[in-house]
């Protein structure tokens, strides 16, 4: 093989390598070793040849994930799910693609109960409630607000 032949050879062995990786479950890494090429120059020419679609297309679907979940997905489940349908990403990738398009998790706050009906002093008729207002300035009502300690 001529020296002029061998990007092309190169660029035949990666495109292959694309096509094959989804349907072995082989790794990148072990892919790279039994064709005999550098996975860093594989990682490479992935980069210049679809970088922005695959980027794009990858930042559609975790979108899609995270709105049909309601925002309760976080960056592992989002990841997993990506997996699941055969999208190879990374979990940082993920989180980092999440916190950009500010679609991290949020976790619904817990319900806690402020109040305590069960008490031992005196519950007070509501007086208001039976008055008739005709001006300014007749009733003047306050609340007591329960602050935790």
């Amino acid at each position: 093989m001529t020296p002029e032949q061998k990007p092309f050879w190169r660029d035949g062995i990666y495109e292959q390598i694309r096509e094959v990786m989804p349907m072995q479950g082989l790794s990148i890494e072990r892919m790279c070793r039994l064709a005999g090429v550098s996975r860093a120059s594989f990682y490479r020419c992935l980069q210049e040849r679809l970088p922005v679609e695959e980027d794009m297309e990858v930042r559609s679907a975790i979108q899609q994930i995270a709105v049909e979940h309601r925002r309760r997905y976080g960056y592992r489940r989002i990841a997993a799910e990506l997996r699941r349908c055969g999208m190879l990403v990374n979990h940082k990738r993920v989180a980092r693609i999440m916190r950009e398009d500010n679609l991290l998790a949020m976790q619904p706050r817990a319900f806690v109960v402020t109040t305590d009906s069960q008490h031992q002093w005196e519950v007070y008729l509501n007086l208001a409630s039976r008055m008739k207002l005709t001006g300014v300035n007749q009733l003047w009502v306050a609340d007591i607000t329960y602050i935790r300690e």
